[in-house]
């Protein structure tokens, strides 16, 4: 008989939160999360997630970011434990339901630039094919919408080809049939978010 299906996790390490908790970090070790969004995926109480995402902070099995007065916890890879953790949760354990992470929603993930982001274009592109994942217009002056694709890239786990425009910029290549306009548009969209209708 296996030791791990006879042995439930929550009792092995202390708490069923706990358990959950590195179930979610260590499945998807490329993608952060913040509170909020963690009660939701996991189903516990809020009060019991920070007690324990403070715990496993403390422990270095958990690594904690600052972004826009968010703070978003994944797991650390870089920690002695993280391989053994990393296949205890991949495994099929029956006493651990696993844990899915819905697709991001890319109006959750524009919610920190709201305020300075004018339109933004999700594109699909096919494999080998160039051209961009994300254009993105708005006021960078203060490169808020670069951090902000950097968070993102880390986040879906994966790099973007992306460009940032301002709202003029965008508007004059649109008026003059600008080429590079004409190949973004000539990509699948796959999202687009567009509050001021100038796309």
């Amino acid at each position: 008989m296996s030791i791990a299906k006879s042995l439930p996790l929550e009792k092995l390490f202390g708490s069923k939160t706990r358990a959950k908790l590195l179930a979610l970090f260590f499945e998807h070790p490329e993608k952060s999360f913040y509170v909020r969004e963690i009660t939701r995926v996991i189903e516990e109480q809020i009060n019991s997630v920070r007690r324990e995402l403070n715990n496993l902070s403390a422990l270095g099995l958990v690594k904690i970011e600052n972004y826009e007065n968010k703070v978003y916890y994944s797991a650390n890879m870089k920690h002695p434990f993280a391989k053994p953790m990393s296949q205890m949760f991949s495994s099929k354990i029956d006493s651990v339901q696993k844990i899915e992470v819905r697709r991001n929603s890319w109006e959750d993930l524009v919610r920190p630039i709201e305020n300075v982001l004018s339109a933004l274009l999700v594109l699909n592109r096919l494999p080998g094919q160039d051209g961009l994942d994300l254009l993105i217009v708005g006021d960078d002056k203060t490169h808020k919408l670069t951090h902000w694709a950097e968070v993102v890239e880390k986040k879906l786990g994966k790099p973007l080809n992306y460009a940032i425009m301002s709202r003029e910029d965008y508007m004059y290549r649109k008026s003059i049939r600008d080429r590079f306009i004409g190949d973004v548009w000539a990509l699948q969209v796959s999202e687009k978010i567009d509050p001021e209708n100038i796309l």
